[in-house]
């Protein structure tokens, strides 16, 4: 089509000039726009990337106080949370005491899911927490063993070959209380307190029992069921009676708006039919609310 246009050209000389003037307006224009169009794609560019930049996945982030004895079933729980709704969380583990004190010392924690709910309590009776707190189950206490040729007895803790027996800190883990209370109650704790090795946590008890730094030790049933470590070692359920029960309770703190409503969301789906299936799987059993 080119040589047609340009015969066209030849042939209307009007048509030509309106042409190359049109052109000249064209070319002018473009010298003065073009450094005011670059400079607004320019600018248009640091924004989109500016904004692209934003941390919204951390503006998000819910982040999960948790007692270490949880951390296996809030594993699933959270996954499943976050399905279910987009919103994604993080877990900080440590014993309920421990972070409580976090709490108060100004963490930047969400939601506090503790062993025991006499730990929200005392944060909601200080301000801390949004509403009062809720009891989301019963925590079950177990005797584990990873040692060939020990039995997860009671009376076995008297033997010579157990020479290290492991707890979580019973003034800071819920579930170190209620082994203590086991040993006193079965008449063992004074004989034996030399024995104890304390953990921090349940986490760091764990750690005793499964290196085998600890020939035996207690821990919560959640742990021994969970997929990760189901199969290792051998481990008894320790009968209720023996101990207080390990009422535990989540609260959802003090925030921010946004982080509020995702807080209460959790907290909706924790208590939900759900979750409480997840809280059985793992050996809790349900609470009375």
């Amino acid at each position: 089509t080119l040589p047609s246009i340009q015969a066209s050209f030849f042939y209307v000389p009007e048509l030509m000039v309106s042409f190359r003037q049109q052109l000249a307006k064209n070319q002018a224009a473009l010298s003065i726009n073009l450094p005011l169009k670059c400079f607004s794609w320019v600018l248009l560019g640091i924004m989109l990337f500016a904004f692209s930049c934003k941390p919204e996945e951390k503006q998000q982030k819910l982040n999960i106080a948790t007692a270490a004895n949880m951390q296996f079933a809030m594993e699933e729980l959270t996954q499943a949370f976050t399905k279910q709704s987009g919103i994604k969380t993080e877990l900080i583990l440590g014993s309920s005491g421990t972070l409580t004190a976090q709490i108060m010392a100004g963490a930047p924690y969400d939601v506090f899911v503790s062993a025991d709910v006499q730990y929200p309590l005392y944060l909601h009776e200080q301000g801390y927490g949004y509403k009062e707190p809720d009891t989301y189950g019963y925590g079950q206490l177990v005797l584990w063993t990873c040692k060939e040729g020990i039995s997860p007895s009671l009376p076995n803790l008297r033997q010579e070959s157990v020479s290290h027996i492991a707890l979580a800190n019973p003034d800071l883990a819920p579930y170190g209380r209620a082994a203590k209370e086991v040993l006193i109650q079965e008449g063992l704790y004074d004989s034996i307190s030399k024995k104890l090795v304390y953990g921090e946590s349940i986490a760091q008890t764990n750690q005793f029992i499964r290196t085998g730094a600890a020939e035996i030790g207690f821990t919560a049933l959640s742990v021994v069921l969970s997929p990760k470590i189901k199969g290792t070692g051998k481990w008894s359920l320790l009968p209720a009676e023996k101990y207080s029960p390990i009422a535990q309770g989540i609260l959802v703190l003090n925030i921010e708006e946004t982080s509020l409503k995702n807080a209460l969301k959790f907290h909706t789906f924790l208590k939900s039919e759900n979750g409480q299936r997840v809280l059985e799987k793992y050996g809790y059993l349900p609470s009375d609310e």
